[in-house]
């Protein structure tokens, strides 16, 4: 399965009632699929690309809104 294809099955992802362990394993997720979606990106310069990574990236943000500060990710 390609990045861009994880990637868009990610984002089908549940937020709702998760537990706290749940949300930093999803933020981790997240932010490898950015990672990687980044180097295709650098490469291929798509916009549909750059799309997904903004998508995820405000998936993120709203999961490690709700997480305890003290929690490293």
């Amino acid at each position: 399965m390609s990045t861009i294809e994880k990637a868009l099955e990610f984002e089908q992802t549940s937020l709702r009632s998760l537990s706290t362990s749940d949300r930093v394993k999803i933020s981790r997720q997240a932010k490898t699929l950015i990672l990687e979606l980044n180097q295709i990106y650098k490469k291929k310069k798509d916009e549909k690309i750059m799309d997904i990574m903004k998508r995820l990236t405000a998936m993120k943000r709203k999961v490690e809104k709700r997480l305890p500060t003290k929690i490293s990710i």
